[in-house]
């Protein structure tokens, strides 16, 4: 269930402090009504969030059930699975071997693990920590993956999923998110320092940041306060689908805690974790990764006019949205136990509250009568960044729906104009162009991209 999360009150202006920011009282009061708001819409069991401005911490809490059957409260202790966040620890710990000079971020990986698949041999370490190596994702392989959710797998197997695969691109000629390059770079990591990658992450940063909580986590081992994960499932919850967590490894296996991803943030983006020139490549997005604003293990993007250095991370019964906002010293964090919650637009509300910033609201839906909803039923051949992919405009009972081959149905919200928006992004635009009778083209508005599909 994607729902755009708003508070279940009215936001009046702040009287701002010196430094042009609401104060902390006024700040921590919203905060608290969002996340009210967050677990009553069901967005989630449970919530976490951080909110630290500069020094002070605006919001260290949980509301909700970090485990329903032992029914457990959150806290801010409470351990969450973190996915794809896991991405910048492993990141900064290549760029921490290219400081010491132990890696070349222009190598082909070849010159470290000379035994990888030929047609991945050429690629370098920068085009794998920038999501444009071409190498096929085994996250990407649909129900060959997925039916093998349940087995642990070392570095070698997972590699092997995609192994036989066709590159998607030559390397460097284009983007898509890829978490085999980033299994590789964790095979890179235990090659280069001879430990595994999840002890080198303990080492290097757990231990010397005070982050006690932030750890691989692997099924067998206790992890104290871990919360559960759940999906939803019509008006309630069920467990999770298992994911043997050895297969996230270097692209996705932490698990951590808001406190500790606050003290994470502030120290990667001040200066202590990687030097001023590592950490200037992993937030500035170039060459084929530039449209879309990706880094190194993290992304660009705005809010309110400020820069924003985000990445968010998705994973079986779990997701988190985790920002820095450099003007303001704010940090952000949200962990929730669905893996359809919306956490990051969660985060941005979070972020506008903590900026004085209006919250967004949700468009005003409009009825669209039953007569007019074949104008726009049909197939659409969107041209996106890494090719051509059909999206379906179908009727559903009362509804259209839109969905993207190989993902599963969305419905779709009339705002008038033959335009239409979705509920769990409030900026997500599908627009019509019509030709007479029905719909000649689709246009869909998405995270500042723009992309066009005429009717197949």
């Amino acid at each position: 269930m994607r729902r755009f999360v708003t508070a279940a009150v009215f936001v009046l202006p702040f009287s701002l402090t010196a430094q042009g920011f609401p104060p902390v009282a006024a700040v921590a009061r919203v905060t608290d009504s969002l996340a009210q708001a967050f677990i009553a819409e069901r967005g989630a069991p449970s919530v976490a969030i951080a909110l630290v401005r500069g020094r002070d911490t605006i919001t260290m809490r949980a509301w909700g059930k970090a485990d329903l059957e032992e029914d457990v409260a959150a806290t801010p202790r409470s351990v969450y699975r973190i996915g794809s966040v896991t991405k910048q620890f492993t990141s900064a710990a290549v760029m921490q071997l290219v400081e010491q000079g132990k890696v070349k971020l222009d190598d082909s990986i070849a010159t470290y693990l000379p035994t990888l698949p030929v047609a991945w041999r050429v690629v370098t370490v920068r085009q794998l920590l920038n999501h444009t190596s071409g190498i096929p994702s085994y996250t990407g392989i649909g129900p060959a993956w997925v039916r093998r959710w349940g087995e642990e797998m070392n570095p070698d197997t997972l590699v092997a999923l995609t192994a036989n695969m066709p590159m998607w691109f030559a390397p460097g000629t284009n983007w898509r998110y890829d978490n085999s390059g980033y299994v590789v770079l964790g095979m890179l990591i235990e090659k280069i320092t001879g430990h595994s990658w999840g002890n080198d992450i303990a080492e290097r940063f757990s231990k010397p940041l005070g982050l006690e909580d932030t750890r691989e986590c692997l099924a067998t081992p206790i992890v104290p306060r871990r919360a559960r994960g759940y999906d939803a499932a019509g008006n309630g919850w069920t467990n999770t689908s298992y994911l043997a967590m050895s297969q996230p490894y270097s692209a996705g296996a932490l698990c951590s805690t808001v406190g500790d991803l606050a003290k994470w943030n502030r120290a990667l983006n001040t200066g202590h974790v990687v030097s001023a020139a590592s950490y200037a490549l992993m937030t500035t997005p170039e060459g084929a990764a530039a449209a879309s604003k990706y880094g190194f293990g993290l992304s660009r993007d705005t809010i309110a006019g400020r820069p924003m250095i985000t990445h968010g991370g998705g994973i079986n019964g779990f997701a988190t949205g985790n920002a820095w906002i450099p003007s303001a010293e704010l940090s952000i964090t949200v962990l929730a136990n669905s893996g359809s919650a919306r956490s990051d637009e969660l985060l941005k509300q979070l972020a506008r509250a903590a900026l004085g910033a209006p919250l967004e609201q949700p468009p005003r839906v409009l009825p669209l009568a039953a007569a007019n909803r074949p104008r726009y039923v049909g197939v659409y051949a969107l041209a996106l960044p890494n090719g051509p992919r059909d999206l379906t405009v179908a009727e559903q009972g009362d509804n259209l729906t839109a969905q993207l081959a190989g993902q599963s149905a969305i419905p779709l919200l009339y705002l008038g104009n033959d335009t239409f928006g979705v509920g769990f992004d409030r900026a997500l635009r599908f627009i019509f162009t019509m030709d007479g009778a029905r719909a000649a083209k689709i246009t869909l508005l998405q995270g500042g991209g723009r992309f066009e599909g005429p009717r197949k």
